[in-house]
């Protein structure tokens, strides 16, 4: 476990999660504390207990950005760990956080009936396993939320959809920090070794494309991913052109492929695979983005499958000083 305070008051958690790492944040404010996801269902005893005894902090509210075994596996855990504090999520990912049931047969089984590669049943066992256990969200999110973690310093809650359809991070303005988490992810995941290893999963195109735009439009002073290390200004920026570019690639394949008659999901994930990657793990999620594509170029295609999440207009985003919203604010 590695722990470093990145910016005043917002503590990076860093963990190996096989090859790669995997970062939660922990903000302590003089009103609130407040922890960004949970990690796998053993992140909690393995990081993020000992890094909250360090610091001597305890959360009031944990919120988990998006559904994805690897953000929300430890809230069996820390819920249990912590019964008094809150937990949030965007009101999309719910389902999926709630039910590692809904998870797994929605977010990581629902390409199945399409010929791709599936994990046996020792697989699920382990998918299942990361997951640790169903546990409840008291707070449904929409994006534009306020949290005040000390007088005159609220964080924003910004609903970049696109990886998921609920995904979420935060801004805090006052010192012009976006915790992004997986919302844009570049031309894939590293491994520590430089390797690229997992490729961008995006259901939705059009709003992940909107998401990458939006968090470049912010031009953060630090940049905060999952999977990444902190970024500059000016490394976010040229961050989110690669993640574009890659997006375009992605559309391009599709489209010639299509073109040329490949209209199969599993021949066009495969065709991408071979010509961006290879990606070594978890190359059945470029399955994702190509299904979106392929909605743009056969209207019958569903671009969210069997979930049948819509994701809704995104709410402006405030950057004055306080992060205030007009509308709502959430103070647990």
């Amino acid at each position: 476990m590695k722990l470093e305070q990145v910016a005043p008051g917002i503590h990076r958690i860093e963990s190996d999660i096989g090859l790669r790492f995997v970062a939660q944040y922990l903000l302590v404010g003089a009103e609130r504390t407040v922890l960004v996801d949970t990690g796998l269902a053993s992140t909690p005893d393995e990081a993020l207990l000992p890094a909250l005894a360090e610091l001597g902090a305890q959360p009031d509210l944990i919120v988990i950005s998006h559904a994805d075994l690897d953000h929300c596996g430890g809230d069996r855990r820390m819920r249990d760990r912590y019964p008094r504090a809150l937990f949030a999520c965007h009101e999309l990912d719910r389902r999926w956080i709630e039910s590692n049931a809904t998870m797994l047969a929605e977010n990581y089984l629902w390409h199945e009936p399409y010929g791709l590669a599936e994990p046996d049943d020792q697989g699920r066992r382990e998918m299942l396993a990361h997951l640790g256990g169903d546990a409840p969200i008291d707070l449904g999110l929409r994006g534009g939320e306020t949290i005040q973690i000390e007088p005159r310093r609220r964080l924003e809650v910004v609903h970049l959809p696109g990886h998921s359809p609920g995904h979420i991070g935060l801004w805090d303005p006052k010192h012009r920090v976006a915790m992004i988490i997986d919302a844009v992810l570049y031309d894939g995941i590293y491994d520590r070794a430089g390797t690229k290893l997992i490729p961008p999963r995006y259901y939705n195109a059009a709003a992940y494309r909107e998401t990458i735009r939006r968090v470049r439009a912010l031009e953060p002073e630090l940049l905060l991913t999952a999977h990444y290390d902190p970024m500059s200004r000016d490394a976010s920026i040229e961050f989110c052109e690669r993640s574009l570019g890659h997006v375009d690639a992605v559309e391009a394949i599709v489209r010639a492929g299509h073109s040329a008659g490949e209209v199969g999901l599993r021949e066009l994930t495969d065709r991408v695979n071979a010509e961006l990657g290879p990606f070594p793990e978890f190359a059945t999620e470029i399955a994702a983005g190509v299904r979106s594509h392929l909605a743009s170029l056969e209207p019958s295609t569903s671009e969210l499958g069997p979930a049948g999440l819509a994701v809704p207009d995104q709410e402006p985003l405030r950057t004055d000083a306080q992060g205030s919203s007009p509308e709502t604010s959430t103070r647990p």
